[in-house]
């Protein structure tokens, strides 16, 4: 490649500036000075403007600049505290065409051999990541006691499975004694690990990248094996007006990222098998998520009741997940939990996640609109109950959800109601429940135990019109189903044989199940407009979801607008 090439601004990179520039209402950006990263001397540049760690171009960051990574495993954890403008950003990407690995991990390859039976081996380990319990574990309980270690070993890519004892140690297995500060392994196959003769990696670094800085922009950097505790990400976004693209965080002991800045754009990025969650999001208000995949995350299986699965956002105003993927995760595709505002969710595909699909829980003014949604819910067991939907609004008013295909879920779409309350983003903390919501123009087919349920547990019986709530003589109930504004019109309904219809209260209360529209319509006052149909796609399974062009689906404007990822939409010929 020649010196003329390395000067010329990232083509990608380029374009998802001015894409971001243009989001955030930023002039035109002008050039600083492009330093190289590479582990080996680049022929045609200058000594000077080549540094063999990304730590060490980092430090010299000015406004303006950019930062060249050319292809190689980088072992560092790096800080970018610089803060680029808004016509002179920051810029780090990986050399074109170059693979670019930003790891957690370290090599080891002083082994000692133990004595015993099996093939172990030991070697030096000065790693303490969770010190402040006796555990080492977060959390500090007991379900956690395993699960919420943070070290990780990996054997030619593939990762063993941490015991608590050295006595319990066998092919496939890693024991750390702390006390002796040593590491122990055995591998899948027995294979002698001493020197060279295996990649072997342990996760020794917490964090592998932080930017604290504003007007930041990364591209093309693949992120793996952090020693991350939960609740915290391997990568950190914690300045204003960030980007990030082409990306890949994956692999990490607890989540991939952490985004807790403002006005954050996030394109063709990948967050997959993270031990906790794919990524986490507090206060990061104007969040932009676009092209994304969000797969295959919680492979330790934390506590999904606890915070698990494909994402968390909290706190956080107007988030925008648009057409993007969010498949497998052991948990919920999609969690807003506590005190988020006017989010949105649109053109997603978001399909076999364990528990909800969308789970947007205490928080308030959800748009989820033109969305695929299917597969959810079927986690072994019982699973939390009302969560277990496409979409399950639990504690959320103001909502509108709209034009969604909720197809083949464990429920389609519910509520969920308790006594709750929930922090708000400008201070304090106030009751919370579901009133003032939208749910127009779906269609809910083929879920397995109904296609809508309201989970009510509330004594009050405020989801029950007055003539049929039950209270005490002389006492007048202070909410019902009118007060609560709670609207269904124009959805299209397809029961497949044997699943519900439309569920209303939970089963250890007042709850009926409703085998008809004419008699939800008779009861509740719900459902105005909406039919239930023989609705049909072209294959569910292979999410080929075309229609004819007479369904109902779109001539009654149920049917999403626009395309979703991985899906094949429109009519059929």
């Amino acid at each position: 490649m020649s010196t003329e090439s390395y000067g010329k601004p990232h083509t990608c990179l380029t374009i998802l500036s001015t894409v971001i520039l243009l989001i955030c209402g930023l002039g035109p950006r002008a050039m600083g000075r492009t330093w190289h990263v590479c582990q080996k001397p680049l022929a045609g540049i200058a000594a000077d403007n080549q540094m063999r760690t990304i730590g060490e171009a980092v430090s010299r960051l000015e406004a303006g600049d950019e930062v060249v990574i050319h292809g190689g495993i980088y072992r560092e954890s790096v800080v970018i505290d610089r803060s680029g403008s808004a016509d002179q950003p920051i810029q780090i990407h990986a050399a074109e065409g170059e693979p670019v690995v930003l790891t957690g991990a370290d090599r080891i390859t002083d082994w000692t051999q133990e004595a015993g039976g099996e093939q172990i081996y030991s070697a030096s380990w000065p790693h303490r990541f969770v010190t402040w319990n006796d555990s080492y574990a977060h959390p500090d309980d007991e379900y956690h006691r395993l699960i919420g270690r943070c070290e990780q070993v990996f054997i030619n890519g593939y990762a063993l499975r941490q015991v608590l004892e050295r006595e319990k140690l066998t092919r496939g297995t890693f024991y750390v004694d702390l006390d002796a500060q040593r590491l122990y392994v055995c591998s899948f196959d027995g294979q002698d690990i001493r020197g060279e003769k295996a990649l072997v990696e342990a996760s020794a670094r917490e964090r592998i990248l932080s930017i604290k800085g504003n007007y930041v922009f990364v591209e093309g950097l693949h992120f793996r094996y952090a020693a991350n505790r939960a609740q915290q990400g391997a990568v950190e976004f914690a300045g204003d007006r960030l980007l990030a693209a082409d990306c890949v965080f994956e692999y990490t002991n607890a989540s991939g990222a952490e985004f807790t800045g403002e006005s954050i754009v996030v394109c063709r990025c990948t967050f997959a098998s993270n031990g906790q969650l794919g990524f986490g999001a507090n206060r990061a208000h104007k969040l932009w998520m676009r092209e994304c995949v969000v797969r295959n995350n919680n492979t330790k299986g934390f506590d999904r009741g606890w915070e698990a699965g494909g994402n968390k956002i909290c706190m956080t105003r107007g988030a925008v997940l648009a057409s993007s993927t969010f498949v497998d995760n052991r948990g919920n595709g999609i969690w807003f939990d506590i005190g988020n505002e006017d989010c949105e969710v649109r053109n997603c595909l978001i399909a076999r996640n364990e528990n909800a699909g969308i789970f947007h829980e205490i928080s308030y003014g959800l748009h989820a609109h033109d969305n695929g949604i299917v597969g959810n819910g079927f986690t072994f067991g019982s699973g939390a109950w009302g969560a277990n939907a496409g979409i399950s609004l639990s504690n959320s008013p103001d909502c509108v959800i709209e034009r969604n295909l909720l197809l083949g879920n464990k429920e389609g779409f519910n509520f969920r109601e308790q006594q709750r309350s929930t922090p708000r983003i400008d201070g304090g903390s106030e009751p919370v429940w579901n009133h003032h919501q939208v749910v127009r123009h779906n269609v809910l087919a083929f879920n397995r135990d109904a296609q809508v349920w309201g989970w009510f547990d509330v004594p009050d019986e405020r989801h029950w019109p007055r003539s049929m709530q039950t209270v005490p003589d002389g006492e007048e109930p202070s909410l019902s189903l009118a007060d609560l504004d709670l609207v269904f019109e124009n959805n299209l309904y397809c029961p497949g044989p044997g699943q519900g219809l439309f569920n209303w209260g939970v089963t250890w209360k007042k709850h009926t199940r409703y085998p008809d529209l004419e008699s939800v319509r008779r009861e509740l006052r719900l459902g105005q407009g909406s039919e239930v149909i023989d609705f049909t796609v072209q294959n569910l399974a292979g999410l080929d979801l075309r229609v004819p062009a007479t369904s109902p689906a779109v001539t009654k404007e149920c049917y999403p607008r626009g395309e979703v990822p991985g899906v094949r939409l429109g009519t059929l010929p």
